[in-house]
């Protein structure tokens, strides 16, 4: 059991499986730069686009990653074919609904809008995007700002998050981390469930209590 006075949840893995629309674009822009579209899969999972193309290709001009994250992010907004709700997602949602919550994600306002919807799942009142930090996850930046938007303490936060970046970053925050996915739990989370159909969440006035 975690109790705690908000939750902030990362879209893709977490409530959102884009996984097929990720591999599309991202492969696709890998071999376009002769990388190995595995290798460039695990680092892109979690971050935003231009930290990725950084981190693959560190000699590169900085305005030449953010004129390309720009096309890429055209492409997955434009791209919603397999976008489906991570197992349980729905159901979560909808217990949280009045409760303190908000997404944090590192894709922009246009992408997040358009993979929610397509997952037929409900944007939350709070909305951490891109446009909103300057920094990548790992960087705790977009968690802070998530707690500090809904005025809740990180350490009376807890994050939901299913990629090594996301999970250091709710770390550095201060926070707690939930680990969705296979995936998560070879990065360490404070709990680990293998989708939201796991856990139970009951409000009341102590606070956000989650089952696991």
């Amino acid at each position: 059991m975690l109790t705690g006075r908000a939750l902030l949840l990362d879209m893709d893995g977490t409530l959102v499986d884009s996984h097929a629309v990720v591999e599309r674009c991202w492969s696709r822009w890998a071999r376009e730069k002769g990388l190995d579209p595995a290798a460039v899969l695990a680092v892109a999972h979690g971050r935003q686009g231009h930290a990725t193309m950084a981190e693959l290709l560190p000699d590169r001009p900085v305005e030449v990653n953010l004129v390309e994250n720009r096309e890429l992010l055209a492409q997955e907004t434009a791209d919603t074919e397999g976008i489906v709700p991570v197992a349980g997602a729905p159901a979560f949602l909808a217990a949280l609904d009045g409760a303190p919550h908000a997404l944090v994600t590192s894709a922009d306002v246009a992408l997040s809008t358009a993979r929610m919807g397509a997952a037929d799942l409900p944007l939350p009142a709070v909305r951490v995007t891109a446009e909103d930090v300057r920094a990548s996850k790992p960087d705790p930046e977009g968690f802070l700002r998530g707690a500090e938007l809904l005025g809740i303490a990180p350490a009376d936060c807890i994050v939901f998050e299913d990629s090594e970046a996301g999970i250091a970053a709710g770390k550095a925050a201060g926070m707690r981390v939930v680990g969705v996915g296979p995936q998560a739990a070879r990065f360490s989370p404070d709990v680990h469930v293998d989708d939201l159909t796991a856990v139970t969440v009951t409000v009341d006035g102590e606070g956000i209590h989650l089952a696991f």
